[in-house]
């Protein structure tokens, strides 16, 4: 299993779930050193609102579940959301 796979995997299903279109959802994982990921959203600019939510709640329960799916392969996880 490559390294980052479940953060991937658990940040995309639940942006997917929020977004009106899934198949603009792009996720990639970036090592960031030797247990540190960076993991790169991007979504249809129209969506990117939803994603982020009201005062960043959204966004910041997309990093919680995150860091704990980075916890699951002894990884600090960061959550970037990009244009």
């Amino acid at each position: 299993m490559e390294q980052g796979e479940i953060v991937e995997k658990v940040v995309r299903y639940v942006t997917e779930q929020i977004v009106d279109d899934a198949s603009s959802v792009e996720v990639e994982v970036v090592n960031d050193g030797q247990d540190s990921v960076v993991a790169e959203v991007r979504t249809a600019k129209k969506d990117m609102g939803r994603v982020i939510g009201r005062r960043g709640r959204v966004a910041r329960a997309i990093r919680a579940v995150a860091r704990a799916a980075g916890d699951e392969e002894g990884l600090d996880v960061q959550v970037e959301f990009l244009d």
